[in-house]
């Protein structure tokens, strides 16, 4: 249901690409918008062609007269809900949203909405392929890239939505068809202070359900069925360690899924991804497709060709008898837990960026199970370097050049090479995605002198 924002006063705080796409969005319903940012340098491109849509640019601070002459703040989901201006905002009584609930208030088709700790880029992508091969008109975004906010004013059958605990903690009325959280580990206690206010923002998308709705969910986690205990939605359950009566569950070299009086079976040897992880990944994202009416062949056929996302367990090519993996997304604790039982040993890690302040002790066993050596890089290297002390070789390196040169050094045949730093990247670079491109590139720069295989 379109809103009504004419001569509405709105700010919108954040001017990455979320920010951007939503001054857009109010200007073309013909709001007078402010885009505000702490920022003064390092913005996008794209300010210049908003501020001639008349966008007003309220760059390096926040001005507080223009935030109390506002009809509604709308936030991006990088920006604290805690920052001094929001906090008088919130005591003015002035309305504070996000952009998630901006975008679903006016949305056309069923709405599918993914979060987790890990996972949940894959499965929103997956889902997206599976709906797409089965001729539906299909929006996939939201974390994953795309704001939720472009799909507006689309005549989409469905919305596959990638949201992080950030984007649900301003969500109001939001309410999906099938809302799947997939599991929860520690990650982003540099923005909570504590697990359970990090739980309560993922447990936020099962809010609003209703008796008709589904709620899609890891019975193997423990904070995952505590999130939805309260919920009235229908539960369906995934499980890579139990086998359930109703629901989809890993059985030997099958996915096995049991619904209302029915079993169908998916050999696993057919996934082009692997590792268990993988595998709830394709269990979670086949639930909606199969639930709806979908073909299982049609869903099916489209897991098969799915071959994964980059920066996510990829592999690059074998070099002088060991394998290659980019794991660059791999940024907490939890995500390098996973990647590593999907190997076998000896490892080569190469872990570190900026930290997170997560516990890292669940990283302990497996790194002293599959892990001969630890390279370690960034701001969290002296931390991880003392929690991992005498559970592998530990050695420093300076930048991911000097990292792929000992990597190389190190490795033996037979093992394996991993970056899954366990940390976001915002110390030595711009992104996951230009960590995992310059390790790529370093791990190129090798093959041309080795002899390598390379992969997909």
């Amino acid at each position: 249901m379109q809103r009504d924002y004419r001569d509405k006063k709105i700010v919108v705080v954040g001017a990455g690409s979320t920010g951007c796409s939503l001054s857009r969005f109010f200007r073309s319903r013909g709001a007078q918008v402010v885009l505000s940012d702490s920022r003064s340098a390092g913005l996008p491109d794209a300010l210049d062609e908003l501020k001639k849509s008349g966008v007003e640019l309220d760059l390096g601070g926040h001005t507080q007269a223009i935030f109390m002459a506002s009809d509604l703040v709308v936030v991006s989901p990088g920006v604290p809900l805690d920052i001094p201006i929001l906090v008088v905002c919130r005591e003015r009584g002035i309305p504070i949203l996000g952009e998630i609930e901006i975008a679903w208030r006016e949305l056309s088709g069923t709405m599918i909405a993914i979060t987790g700790t890990n996972g949940k880029s894959t499965v929103t992508t997956l889902v997206g392929e599976m709906l797409k091969s089965w001729g539906e008109k299909v929006f996939v975004g939201g974390n994953l890239g795309i704001p939720l906010v472009d799909a507006v004013n689309h005549d989409f059958d469905w919305s596959v939505a990638e949201l992080s605990s950030f984007q649900l903690e301003t969500i109001e009325s939001f309410r999906p068809r099938y809302a799947m959280l997939l599991n929860v580990s520690e990650d982003h206690l540099d923005r909570y202070p504590d697990m359970a206010s990090y739980l309560a923002a993922k447990a936020r998308i099962f809010e609003n359900l209703q008796d008709d709705d589904v709620a899609i969910v890891n019975c193997d986690d423990p904070l995952v069925m505590q999130a939805v205990a309260k919920t009235r939605a229908i539960k369906v359950c995934f499980s890579s360690q139990s086998v359930l009566e109703s629901g989809m569950s890993l059985v030997g070299d099958k996915i096995v899924w049991r619904w209302q009086d029915s079993e169908i079976l998916f050999p696993v040897d057919e996934l082009q991804v692997r590792g268990c992880h993988n595998q709830e990944n394709v269990m979670a994202a086949l639930i909606p497709l199969l639930l709806e009416g979908c073909p299982a062949e049609v869903a099916w056929s489209a897991a098969k060709r799915f071959a994964g996302l980059p920066h996510r367990m990829e592999f690059l090519g074998e070099l002088r008898g060991t394998c290659w993996y980019n794991d660059s997304k791999g940024t907490n604790i939890g995500s390098v837990v996973k990647s590593l039982s999907g190997l076998t040993k000896p490892v080569v890690l190469i872990a570190g960026g900026k930290d997170k302040q997560g516990d890292l002790s669940s990283l302990a066993a497996p790194i002293k199970e599959k892990a001969a050596h630890l390279i370690l890089i960034g701001a969290a290297a002296e931390r991880m370097a003392k929690a991992f002390a005498g559970l592998a070789e530990i050695h420093r390196a300076k930048s991911m050049h000097e990292a792929v040169g000992l990597a190389d050094r190190l490795s033996n045949p037979g093992g394996a090479v991993l970056l899954s730093p366990g940390c976001s990247s915002f110390d030595m670079f711009k992104s996951f995605e230009e960590r995992g491109q310059i390790f790529i590139r370093e791990f190129r720069a090798l093959s041309r002198h080795g002899e390598c295989v390379n992969g997909n």
